[in-house]
């Protein structure tokens, strides 16, 4: 038998080696805690290390709290049947008027403890706030509202598809609505070293004064993502998407078709009026063709796709410039009749219209290629964002609508001019119903129908050109104008008197 003194000391022994092991596991634990709260401060170079260690510390058996600049965790013991709902508020560090505010707080339902097997135990309660903006990166960078990201788990179970949701509160002094601000939760990539995504599945969004509200089914990490004013909602851009990609590809067919048809008429390619058509036809094709190959090639390197949206730059420049330069021929035709004779006429047209436009990208791509890249079109949920090669630079793109707004102002005052001219011919034959017939053709021709998309869409002026309908004016249009000396036709019929 053994002696009181005997179990005494084993008893004692026995607590002093379970509080070393609950002591060096927590010194490991606080010590794993500080070095994530470092890889934190160091910034986004250091995301993937600090996504490994924040993944250590989630399948950790026991929690301690920690509370840093970057990170805090806190633990919570909690018993079944003595669960009736918890209510939590984050540390008050967010300065408001004269007062202070809670940056977030979580409310659970009392429906969070069902389903537990083991009744009357009791049950950890994790919660995770991190204020860092380069923890939780997706493939397009997406902004969270004040960088906050907050973390809720069952250490025994994983919760989902709760009746009663849980309620989310990020409180901000921003000016916020449904339209650029969504609730989502993480979810992690598929593979090791994969990029996880936001969703919002399962979560729903409230907004009041100063507050975004998000009632979500199941614990995971949550944030509010930040969507840019104005974006698409994902159904609206797959539509203009689908829309955009049938209307280029039949434009680009007929297009080919059209040119085959022209060059097939050899004996028109003398006229200068069918060889300026000819070079639109040529240009417009281009562009279609450099369009649809713009999103596909988005996923390639990134050299590739800065040639991709170089050559879209350049074909849309040059189809502006080509249209120009079928509004100044129209304009010797009709205006000046007679002695309209320039010499190297048609090379100076394409100098203008190919090499002005070709050299000025090409300057660009070579002295500032970052120029061209990845452009995101943004929507209302910023996981579903979509991406094409285009301009990246600001000024780029201002300077490019600039451009198409002088050739647009310059087309429409020449389509004026022509119909005062038509107008004065109508007074004399009473031919009105065939020659304004012939302006809508002329309208189609110069690209004037692009004017709408210019001012309705002023940050996506090349997205319409698509569905506009002036390619297939321009390939079946057999344009006539009634004047004295002067006529201007498409590909079939007689020449036309031409510079």
């Amino acid at each position: 038998m053994p002696t009181l003194p005997l179990i005494t000391f084993i008893l004692c022994l026995t607590t002093c080696v379970l509080w070393g092991q609950a002591s060096s596991e927590q010194g490991v634990m606080e010590n794993d805690m500080d070095i994530l709260e470092e890889l934190l401060q160091q910034g986004c170079g250091s995301t993937h290390h600090a996504m490994e260690r924040l993944n250590r510390l989630e399948t950790r058996k026991k929690k301690y709290n920690f509370t840093g600049s970057m990170i805090e965790t806190y633990v919570f013991k909690l018993r079944t049947e003595h669960f009736r709902g918890l209510n939590l508020s984050s540390r008050m560090d967010v300065k408001r008027g004269s007062g202070r505010m809670f940056r977030h707080a979580i409310n659970f339902p009392a429906e969070l403890m069902k389903g537990t097997q083991a009744q009357g135990v009791e049950q950890e309660l994790v919660c995770i706030y991190i204020h860092s903006p380069c923890i939780f990166q997706d493939a397009h960078n997406s902004s969270v509202l004040n960088n906050d990201v907050v973390g809720a788990f069952l250490q025994s179970r994983h919760v989902a598809g709760l009746s009663h949701p849980v309620k989310i509160q990020f409180w901000h002094d921003t000016v916020l609505d449904a339209s650029n601000a969504t609730c989502v939760f993480w979810q992690p990539g598929a593979g090791a070293g994969s990029t996880g995504s936001w969703s919002e599945k399962g979560c729903k969004t409230m907004h009041r004064k100063g507050t975004v509200i998000c009632h979500c089914d199941h614990l995971t990490y949550f944030a509010v993502l930040l969507v840019p004013m104005g974006a698409l909602s994902p159904a609206q851009l797959a539509s203009l998407t689908h829309i955009t990609t049938v209307g280029c590809s039949l434009s680009a067919a007929t297009t080919f078709c059209t040119l085959l048809l022209c060059c097939f008429y050899r004996q028109q390619l003398r006229d200068n009026t069918t060889r300026i058509h000819m070079h639109l036809l040529t240009a417009l094709l281009l562009l279609n063709c450099s369009f649809l190959l713009s999103t596909p090639l988005a996923t390639s390197t990134m050299g590739l796709c800065q040639v991709t949206a170089a050559l879209l730059h350049a074909s849309l420049l040059c189809a502006l410039a080509w249209m120009a330069a079928e509004a100044f021929h129209l304009l010797l035709l009709l205006v000046k009749v007679y002695n309209i004779y320039i010499q190297h006429y048609l090379l100076k047209l394409c100098f203008f219209a190919w090499g002005l436009p070709m050299l000025a990208v090409v300057a660009v791509f070579v002295f500032k290629r970052d120029t061209y890249g990845y452009h995101t079109i943004s929507t209302s949920e910023g996981y579903r964002n979509a991406t094409m090669c285009w301009l990246t630079s600001p000024p780029a793109h201002y300077a490019t609508v600039c451009y198409a707004g002088l050739i647009l102002l310059f087309n429409t005052l020449v389509l004026g001019r022509v119909g005062m001219i038509l107008r004065r011919i109508r007074q004399q034959n009473g031919q009105a119903r065939k020659d304004w017939a012939t302006v809508l053709g002329l309208t189609f021709l110069l690209g004037t129908t692009w004017g709408l998309g210019f001012f309705r869409f002023l940050c996506l002026p090349l997205v319409h050109h698509c569905a506009l309908p002036e390619q297939a004016g321009l390939h079946q249009q057999h344009l006539q104008i009634t004047c004295p000396n002067a006529r201007v036709r498409g590909c079939k019929g007689s020449s036309g008197a031409a510079p």
